[in-house]
């Protein structure tokens, strides 16, 4: 049975764990909203997600996934159960395909339980949905959209959606009101990438790029990142020298105060990332910097986005590490193509 009673009222949607892949799934998150829209629906989430839904429309309520703390291991999925179990949902809709969401979704005695059939989790779902092959070759966005279709919902438009949270906005305008000089443009650098080094491009390219972009004498340049791309961005810095007009906000804001930056930037440089994602579900002029993985999957869900990449036939690869040791699929990506896409967006923005 493939189709979901429209009569249902208390509903659990269960996230995806990493930040780009839940802002892809933001148009889904709102086709459930209309499909059911007088129903509670609550959002079980990892902390690092969870700023994604934190001002959404879409979304009642928030519940933390702790992996790290008290759902940790066994014992900790069995607390997690035990607490959804109190909730009385009358479905779990379950965005991610791990066979881990459909177990603790039985455990918790949840009656309807949804989703693809992958994972080999189909015995565990009351309401599956068969992953083509077909599915698996389109972009993420439609990959989920089509889920809620098979479930029986009329899904809505693809847009992204994504709202910055307002503690996140007012930080955001407070630290550009102190940091940034008035009337300067203001272009994001994103050197890191999660799923190992082959999604990134070098650090000495970021650099060699900022140093180029310090020739715009009313831009400064915001490089963010978790602590582990700290010493791209001291590079960053060190490249631009005594005309340095960088910040440094590696591990040093919230996924919120990021994206009420993001929001604001005139241009945004990235590999294959969250905060990719992120930039494009916020309209913002975004490059994107491909080597080992698929723009038509996973590339930034908009038509204010530039995708720069080789052509090469291993590419791409969807590997952590380059297979075959050359990694010239970003080694072959010129500092002058990202320069001059940044070059194209901020030209056609009226001040």
């Amino acid at each position: 049975m493939a189709f979901l009673s429209h009569s249902l009222r208390r509903i659990l949607i269960r996230s995806t764990n990493w930040i780009g892949d839940a802002v892809m799934t933001t148009p889904a998150v709102r086709s459930i909203r209309q499909c059911f829209p007088e129903a509670e629906i609550t959002l079980l989430a990892l902390p690092w997600v969870a700023d994604v839904f934190r001002a959404s429309p879409r979304v009642d309520r928030i519940l933390p996934y702790e992996r790290n703390g008290r759902h940790a291991g066994l014992r900790g999925k069995f607390v997690l159960a035990a607490e959804l179990k109190r909730e009385r949902f009358d479905a779990a809709i379950l965005l991610q395909n791990a066979f881990e969401a459909a177990f603790i979704t039985l455990l918790a005695g949840i009656p309807v339980r949804a989703g693809y059939t992958s994972d080999g989790r189909g015995l565990l779902l009351t309401h599956g949905v068969k992953r083509t092959a077909e599915i698996k070759v389109v972009h993420q966005v439609h990959y989920y959209q089509e889920m809620v279709r098979g479930l029986g919902c009329e899904s809505g438009p693809d847009d992204l959606e994504l709202v910055v949270p307002p503690e996140g906005d007012a930080w955001a305008a407070d630290f550009l009101r102190t940091e940034i000089p008035a009337g300067g443009k203001i272009i994001g650098l994103n050197p890191g990438a999660s799923y190992g080094p082959a999604k990134r491009w070098p650090a000495d390219k970021f650099s060699a790029l900022a140093a180029r972009l310090q020739e715009f004498s009313d831009t400064v340049l915001l490089v963010f990142g978790t602590d582990a791309d700290r010493s791209a961005a001291t590079e960053i810095i060190s490249a631009c020298g005594d005309r340095c007009r960088v910040r440094d906000l590696t591990g040093r804001t919230s996924l919120a105060q990021a994206m009420g930056l993001i929001s604001r930037c005139h241009a945004f440089v990235t590999n294959d990332s969250g905060l990719m994602h992120v930039a494009a579900a916020l309209d913002t002029p975004t490059v994107a910097i491909f080597g080992s993985t698929n723009p038509v999957t996973t590339g930034p869900f908009s038509s204010r986005a530039t995708v720069v990449r080789t052509d090469l036939a291993c590419s791409p690869c969807l590997e952590t590490h380059c297979p075959k040791k050359h990694f010239q699929c970003m080694e072959d990506i010129a500092v002058a193509d990202v320069f001059h896409a940044v070059q194209h967006n901020l030209a056609g923005q009226v001040d």
